[in-house]
């Protein structure tokens, strides 16, 4: 580990916690060694096989449940000398359906693992960081921590909830020469993914009325799996915009992944009131959500609109 730099990643038994992992300790120049994690080491063979010779040499497994806080301390406590140069906090959980339909349980989980697990590993690694005055924190954040989607009123708010605490403690730890960036990817194709849609369309969702089923299964499914298909990244790809910004001089604090969507999010502040975004996308999803097929078209018929829209505003 003399002279890498060591970078504690979690979730890393597949998708975009696997790829960075793999990135990482691949390097050419071999700058990182990486601590990989994950609940259940059990599920470490992908992760193994595809570090090939990394394995053992640049990259090393720990268990790891950021749910925990005793498993979150023995993690850290396992690293030589406690020394963590890069956190990036990559283990999440989705929940998505009608709100009213979803329990209180489901919810908590969501909060527990998206959430408080990122403030156990931060409270965990930032007073070593800040007592060496130097480290950066990462966070696979969303697109949907900056602006909302319907039927993932619980996720979104993880994320928000996420994307506060983080630019707050970025402002703090600038005094520490730490670093604080945010990554935030809009569709990815993974195994999480591709397994939450499929539970998601078998579920009954008691509770919700019919008219929200409806719109559910006809309006918003079929326009997921189109905006998975025609604008989903991979891992891979997130893996080498976090690598971007872990090499850069000065990391940005908020990193998207994918330029198709900064229209989007540039819409939520065309206006002061925030009314454009609501009714545009009430309008995608609730008149055009059956029949759309997901494509750059939309994205740049959002970026019109914005800047329409900021052209006709008053001063």
């Amino acid at each position: 580990m003399f002279g890498q730099k060591a970078v504690l990643v979690t979730g890393c038994s597949s998708g975009i916690g696997l790829a960075i992992a793999v990135m990482l300790a691949r390097d050419e120049m071999k700058r990182y060694y990486v601590i990989a994690t994950m609940r259940d080491l059990k599920r470490k063979d992908k992760l193994v096989e595809a570090a090939g010779d990394a394995y053992g040499k640049t990259l090393s497994l720990l268990t790891l449940d950021v749910c925990s806080d005793e498993s979150v301390k023995q993690c850290v406590d396992s690293v030589k000398d406690r020394h963590i140069d890069i956190l990036i906090n990559n283990a999440g959980v989705g929940l998505v359906g009608p709100v009213e339909a979803l329990s209180l349980d489901e919810m908590k989980q969501v909060f527990e693992t998206n959430f408080f697990g990122v403030v156990r590993m931060i409270k965990e690694v930032m007073p070593d960081m800040k007592r060496r005055r130097s480290g950066h924190i990462m966070v696979i954040s969303s697109v949907l921590g900056l602006h909302g989607v319907a039927f993932n009123d619980v996720y979104s708010a993880s994320k928000f909830a996420t994307e506060g605490l983080c630019e707050r403690l970025a402002i703090q730890l600038l005094q520490f020469n730490a670093k604080v960036s945010m990554i935030e990817p809009g569709p990815v194709n993974t195994e999480f993914e591709l397994k939450l849609m499929t539970e998601v369309s078998k579920k009954e969702f008691a509770g919700a009325d019919p008219e929200t089923l409806h719109h559910f299964r006809t309006c918003y499914l079929p326009t997921q799996i189109n905006l998975f298909k025609g604008l989903g990244q991979t891992p891979e790809d997130i893996a080498k915009v976090t690598k971007k910004v872990i090499e850069s001089p000065q990391p940005p604090f908020r990193n998207l992944t994918n330029p198709l969507y900064t229209p989007i999010v540039a819409l939520k502040y065309a206006d002061e009131t925030r009314s454009l975004s609501v009714h545009t996308f009430y309008h995608m999803l609730y008149n055009l959500g059956g029949v759309m097929h997901v494509s750059a078209r939309i994205m740049t018929f959002l970026s019109f609109g914005c800047l329409r829209r900021r052209a006709i505003s008053p001063t």
